[in-house]
């Protein structure tokens, strides 16, 4: 028979037939595991014959232990369904069988078949008590009960921790008795008499009492325990226990296999070249595990560790290459542009290699900017770069604490953070770790995982990170941690002080669609089965897909819409069509569909709406401004899902207007009599920032003084009170929503002028007009067209 370990089975609630063993001197109740140790024939053919079956097995106590071969009378008839969990042989006519049980049961008859005894055995049906109807006497007999379990404990009872921990949440007055029984060191005679007691009430009041009597005798016996310790010397305390230890497990069979496994953990330990605390601390647990019976839930808990511990790549780490050209070449192969992020990565590792082991060698990068636009990838590149180990951590939603710090031990399940967990990954002490998703983190009541990983960022504590669960500090000063995020404004100001930020900006069209030839169509091409050579797209291709099929900032909805054509084509290839295929902006219609977006701008001049533009996590977008006046008291009503600054950007254009009134041509009295209300289409996006002051501003003077507004023109800036154009942030983003919805012609404030010529690639300024303007009004001579029109 070999070992082996199942899922409990059902127990049947109709009397049904199963093999018995009777027990000598021990009583097991149900959910109780426990090893015993088989001899007789009988025993091991039931055993045998379970283990055929579903492993279920009826135990039952002798009346007199020196029977050898018991009649029916000779046991008892209350015993417990089992379950085998595992056989292990341990010599000839001998075995140690694991059982567990199950469920009480009555025996209704019994018979010796083929060199076994078989029983006709009905399950008993469990009474318990709801919570409801737990009376007072039943609450303080429970609480009585687990306060003199804590005082056994403390009086040096050995209970396994996992046992107290479900023993204190138990609300279950049978469920607590047969759990407290199967701990109670009690005559076979006394726990057959509480198993035999079916009421639960009654059934706890007894394990009470033998409880008050245990407890009894161990005060007794830590006096006794207490006036001989001092008797005796330590060394030959420890020599005594060591060699008693040392003939159960070799009565047992246990001490060659035992031996084996402490013998391997200690070579591992001295293999590994560790801090003189940190090797005592795992020696500690070594003679811990040493001293514990095999199957305790102790001894597996100190096994995880010590395998966590001794697999940390403690002294285990790769070279650093800072070959700067090759490093170059690498970031020009995978990411198109992004030309100041990679002059920067390149200045780092320069750094890094000049002050090798210094305080600058341990600079965070934290990569920002929307969704496809590379930042993962290049983290990868990176790490190729210097080739180290690459690891992700994806941060996004975590809200647990413990994710980064690691469980305690005590807890049931208790695992290491996310942090050794990707150390451990990587194999190494020094791998490259991006943090992805690091403006994503959550609080919760569990704790603020970002305030656990300013341990990790900060380079004057990460030499001795402390994982709750290993408990011994791991140096992550070699560590390089890059973090990526869609936006600044969501990453906790401590940890946005421990890095530097790159921004990411989205991509042109002319940057997408070099990126779609260069780099994503090389690549997507093999991956779905078509040769070199067979598709070819055309330019005029990938910009309908561009244009009519994606609105992103990067590149990955794109990769997507590419990937769908190929698709297609790869059914074609197999229906029998011979390429090559050439994708035409026609083919693509047909391929994909009708467009998903399509331009939505205004053509021709309109009052009272302008067109703003806004930056989101996924790019720029364009805002329109509606407003519109009706007879009223003053009022501004501001609809479209908007925050309080955009709120208050209306509220300061329309009392710039109002104190203005007559520099426009406006008469101050209408104000009194009308009710403004402004909105901006798409409700449900909820909207906000400073940056729409100035398209604000320009609705409202087209509104009041009845002039339109030209749609050809875009606009971005906060406005004050007395009109002067603030700078704000995201124009590239914005001008490239601008021109992806076919406006040229933009209004930006003067002092974002230097940023914007920098950021923004030439082809792109060669084809937009940029006006530059420090007051609105500049904005309205731009953006207002001089002819009237009548309100309709």
């Amino acid at each position: 028979m070999t070992p082996d370990i199942m899922q409990v089975p059902e127990v049947p609630e109709t009397p049904r037939e199963y093999p018995l063993m009777p027990l000598r001197d021990i009583v097991i109740f149900p959910t109780m595991v426990l090893p015993l140790f088989v001899g007789r024939n009988f025993s091991i053919k039931a055993i045998e014959e379970a283990s055929k079956r579903d492993r279920l097995i009826f135990l039952t106590l002798q009346k007199e232990k020196e029977i050898d071969e018991p009649k029916e009378e000779d046991i008892h008839k209350v015993g417990v369904i089992a379950h085998i969990i595992r056989v292990v042989p341990i010599e000839e006519n001998r075995i140690k069988v694991l059982v567990q049980g199950i469920k009480r049961g009555i025996l209704k008859s019994l018979e010796l078949r083929d060199d076994h005894y078989v029983a006709l055995v009905e399950p008993v049906e469990e009474r318990e008590i709801e919570e409801k109807d737990l009376t007072i006497e039943d609450k303080a007999l429970m609480k009585s009960v687990k306060e003199l379990l804590d005082k056994a404990i403390s009086l040096g009872k050995q209970v396994i921790p996992d046992v107290v921990m479900i023993i204190r949440e138990i609300e279950e007055p049978g469920r607590l008795a047969d759990l407290m029984a199967s701990i109670l060191e009690m005559k076979s005679r006394e726990a057959q008499e509480v198993l035999e007691t079916l009421d639960p009430r009654e059934r706890l009041r007894k394990v009470h009492q033998f409880l008050l009597n245990e407890v009894g005798l161990l005060e007794v016996k830590q006096q006794i325990s207490t006036q001989a310790r001092e008797q005796i010397e330590k060394e030959q305390r420890e020599y005594f226990l060591r060699q008693q230890l040392r003939a159960i497990q070799e009565e047992l069979g246990e001490a060659d296999e035992r031996r084996a496994e402490i013998e391997e953990y200690r070579k591992k330990l001295g293999e590994l070249q560790l801090e003189e605390s940190i090797k005592k601390e795992v020696e500690k647990q070594i003679k811990r595990l040493e001293r514990l019976h095999p199957d305790s839930a102790e001894a597996g808990v100190i096994r995880t560790w010590l395998d966590w511990v001794i697999e940390l790549p403690w002294n285990k780490r790769t070279e650093d290459n800072y070959d700067l050209e090759r490093a170059r070449e690498i970031l020009d192969r995978d990411h198109y542009n992004l030309e100041k992020v990679k002059d920067r990565i390149i200045e780092y590792l320069a750094v890094r290699k000049l002050t090798e082991g210094g305080e600058s060698s341990a600079q965070i990068l934290a990569f920002v900017g929307p969704p496809g636009v590379g930042k993962t990838s290049l983290g990868r590149s990176i790490a190729e770069a210097l080739g180290r180990k690459f690891v992700r951590i994806a941060l996004g939603g975590i809200r647990d604490e413990a994710e980064i710090r690691g469980h305690r031990r005590t807890y049931v399940g208790a695992m290491p953070g996310r942090i050794i967990q990707a150390i451990k990954q990587a194999g190494t002490k020094n791998p490259l770790i991006m943090l992805d998703e690091i403006d994503k983190l959550a609080i919760s009541f569990q704790g603020d995982p970002a305030a656990a990983l300013l341990e990790v960022l900060d380079p004057e504590q990460n030499k001795n990170f402390t994982d709750l669960y290993i408990g011994l500090p791991f140096d992550l000063s070699e560590v390089i941690f890059i973090c990526t995020g869609n936006r600044m404004d969501t990453i906790p100001t401590p940890l946005l002080d421990r890095m530097e930020l790159l921004q990411l900006s989205g991509y042109s069209e002319e940057e997408k669609l070099f990126i779609a030839q260069k780099h994503l169509l090389p690549k997507l091409i093999p991956l779905h089965g078509i040769k070199e050579g067979e598709v070819n797209f055309e330019d005029e291709a990938i910009l309908e897909i561009i244009r009519g099929y994606t609105r992103e900032a990067g590149v990955r909805n794109l990769q997507r819409q590419i990937s769908s054509v190929l698709r297609k084509i790869a059914v074609k290839k197999l229906k029998g069509e011979s390429g090559p295929f050439r994708i035409t902006k026609e083919d693509i219609r047909k391929l994909l569909g009708v467009p998903r977006y399509k331009p939505e701008r205004e053509r021709e001049p309109l009052v009272g709406i302008a067109t703003g533009l806004a930056w989101t996590e996924v790019g720029g977008e364009i805002m329109y401004i509606e407003a519109t006046k009706m007879k009223g008291k003053g009022g501004l009503l501001l609809t479209g899902s908007l925050g309080d600054i955009m709120k208050e950007s209306a509220q300061a254009a329309l009392s710039y207007i109002k104190s203005n009134a007559e520099a426009y041509g406006i008469d101050p009295d209408i104000f009194p009599n009308i009710d403004i209300h402004i909105h901006v289409p798409e409700g449900a996006v909820p909207k906000d920032g400073p940056s729409a002051g100035v398209a604000i501003a320009t609705a409202l003077i087209s509104l009041i003084t009845n002039t339109p507004v030209r749609m050809d023109i875009a606009m971005t800036g906060e406005i004050t009170l007395r009109g002067r154009v603030l700078p704000v942030g995201g124009l590239k983003e914005k001008i490239l929503a601008a021109k992806r919805a076919g406006i040229y012609e933009v209004i930006l404030p003067e002092k974002n002028r230097d940023e914007v010529i920098e950021d923004l690639p030439e082809y792109v300024r060669e084809k937009m007009e940029l006006h530059f303007v420090n007051h609105l009004d500049e904005v309205f001579k731009l953006a207002l067209v001089e002819s009237k029109v009548s309100s309709s």
